[in-house]
């Protein structure tokens, strides 16, 4: 735990630099200035003769002098005015402290969630593939929210124990014995609890796992609305929803009763001191009443602040976890980070925002994209998901990449595309290493079209300007009428401001990748990667889109993944994958000749299905 307070109170420093000890430096002054105005006002009252203090009072010739210049009500208003002013500074001037502490944590909590953010985004595909998503949602809402809490905690500490520190000067120098015994019983105390503080960061230990199992679960529930409803499935997602929330439940008011409890026991500690202090005053050292008031005054003071202390400190700890959960996340990004030294924005690892350096400048493919003996093994497994393969795919014509299923299709896009590197073997691009210098410049010539097509919820204008915010109207219908998108969007009661839904659930599924296939043609790629793009079209509309990349072959290199290989006959060359392999490799009509080949037996298994 101290390690990990060290490491927040770094990164504090680094986010706040200097401000954070002008803060500091305010929470001083407001704490001499409180202490002044409280502790001062009995003292200040015996000077001027309202009450004797004996020897308890404090003795100060000049001010005693100074005030004697006065009529004596004179001095009981100039007394009071002092006190109403010092109290009124010291009000004015925690209000700016306050602002200040608010600025300082939401600095720290936005540098938390940029460079977080951003680490996740600049990962390699390979790390989302071992990752729940869930998981990043949890850490960039819950857990940085709990991070959020935290610091504000942090900083009332820090103001609670300089005030402490200050207030226990002043009340030293009012009454050394009586402080003394304060301060002792406060520490003594303050050690009978630190059981409170290690059990608080148990609590928080669980509040990270109970929170973090609780956005996996309804995450999935809700990608899986559809088959719950369907199956009817309610009942056991409410049992489980039921019995994460009573966790949940148990875990908060543990950590109320945990936090009431030490605030318990300070409160009747306090009752228990200040008896004991009051019975030893009036029937043992006969302590004038005005010292005795004194004695209260510093007690009522000074208990308070051990009480915060150490509730802050019980808050502090179960939020540490939350900080831990965030950190972590973001060593494993820097370790899985794509780019290792600087991005596209000329940024190092650490940093979070720069000017603007190597800007992206799309390649244009003239030969053609070569797999030289190429190699790869997701993380953990002992298969090879591509062996040894070797392929070419010409510039500016269109190749298609078949296979049954597990054959190696979508790794080798990824591949091809820079999302994981071979383990051996490399990706040529007219005859150069696809290598970190020029991957973003790469990926940015690509155009790429899955089979489960994603859109956001919000307009089909909206949608399209994710990829050119300066598109026209017209380059927007020219992308939509390439894609055989333009009539159903004309039909649409606000056309091209129809909100679509979440994931464009409004929409059919083959109109939903209709639009992503329009909003992939807005910019302009050199390479149009289509992988299962056209499995929900149907006959029609699958026709309009072939006849749209006809029109394209000779411009746009395109590279099509297809199980439907009657959607792949105007190939110019296909791409046979078998267990990882390339078992043939040549033109449409030449594979589809040779009836011993797996691309013709795969054709003819296809025709005989589609007959039945």
């Amino acid at each position: 735990m101290i390690s990990e307070l060290k490491y927040f109170m770094r990164k504090l420093h680094q986010v706040a630099g200097p401000i954070l000890y002008w803060n500091l430096l305010a929470m001083i002054c407001i704490g001499l200035m409180e202490g002044i105005g409280i502790y001062m006002l009995v003292p200040m009252l015996s000077l001027i003769g309202v009450f004797e203090m004996g020897t308890s009072g404090i003795h100060i010739p000049w001010l005693t002098e100074a005030l004697r210049q006065f009529p004596e009500k004179g001095q009981l208003i100039l007394v009071l005015s002092a006190f109403v002013l010092i109290v009124s500074g010291q009000a004015w001037m925690q209000r700016l402290q306050t602002i200040r502490s608010t600025r300082i944590q939401q600095q720290f909590v936005r540098t938390l969630r940029l460079e977080t953010y951003s680490s996740i985004l600049r990962a390699q595909w390979s790390f989302f593939l071992q990752k729940r998503k869930s998981d990043f949602n949890h850490i960039l809402t819950t857990e940085l929210a709990r991070v959020s809490q935290g610091t504000s905690l942090m900083l009332q500490m820090a103001a609670s124990l300089i005030f402490t520190g200050i207030q226990i000067g002043l009340a030293f120098w009012l009454s050394a014995k009586l402080t003394a015994l304060v301060l002792v019983s406060g520490l003594l105390l303050f050690v009978l609890l630190r059981k409170f503080v290690k059990r608080a960061k148990q609590i928080g230990d669980q509040t990270s796992e109970f929170s973090q199992s609780y956005y996996y679960g309804i995450t999935e529930h809700f990608n899986g609305i559809k088959d719950i409803k369907s199956n009817m499935l309610e009942n056991s997602h409410i049992r489980w929803f039921d019995r994460m929330c009573r966790q949940i439940e148990r875990n908060v008011v543990q950590f109320s009763q945990l936090n009431t409890g030490t605030q318990l026991i300070h409160r009747v500690s306090a009752a228990l001191i200040i008896a004991a202090f009051i019975y030893l005053s009036l029937q043992v050292m006969s302590v004038p009443p005005a010292s005795l008031l004194l004695i209260i005054l510093i007690f009522s003071r000074l208990w308070p602040r051990f009480t915060a202390i150490q509730s802050n400190l019980e808050y502090i700890s179960s939020m540490l976890p939350a900080f831990r959960m965030v950190r972590e996340l973001q060593i494993q990004t820097e370790k899985s980070r794509e780019i290792s030294e600087k991005d596209s924005w000329g940024q190092m690892p650490h940093s979070s925002v720069s000017v603007a350096a190597q800007p992206v400048v799309s390649m244009d493919l003239v030969r053609d994209i070569v797999c030289e003996n190429v190699n790869y093994r997701y993380e953990g497994s002992d298969t090879y998901a591509l062996k040894n393969v070797q392929a070419s795919i010409p510039a500016q014509g269109m190749t298609a990449i078949v296979g049954k299923s597990g054959a190696g299709k979508s790794t080798l896009i990824d591949l091809i595309m820079g999302l994981v590197k071979p383990e051996d073997g490399r990706i040529l691009i007219d005859g150069k290493p696809l290598n970190e210098e020029q991957l973003l410049n790469w990926r940015s010539s690509i155009g790429y079209v899955s089979q489960d097509p994603f859109l956001f919820h919000t307009s089909i204008r909206e949608n399209l300007r994710l990829v050119d915010p300066n598109a026209s109207e017209e380059q927007m219908w020219r992308a939509l009428q390439f894609s055989s998108s333009a009539s159903f969007v004309r039909r649409l009661p606000q056309g091209l401001d129809t909100v679509i839904g979440d994931r464009g659930i409004r929409l059919s599924g083959g109109e939903r990748q209709r639009l992503v296939l329009a909003r992939t043609m807005l910019r302009n790629p050199s390479v149009l990667v289509l992988d299962e793009a056209t499995s929900a079209l149907d006959s029609e509309n699958e026709q309009h889109i072939h006849e749209a990349l006809e029109q394209l072959k000779g411009h746009v290199t395109i590279i099509v993944i297809a199980h439907r290989l009657s959607t792949i006959r105007t190939a110019d060359r296909v791409i046979v994958l078998e267990e990882g392999r390339v078992i043939q490799e040549g033109g449409y009509q030449q594979l589809s000749m040779d009836s011993a080949g797996t691309f013709s037996k795969l054709l003819h298994m296809q025709a005989g299905a589609a007959g039945q």
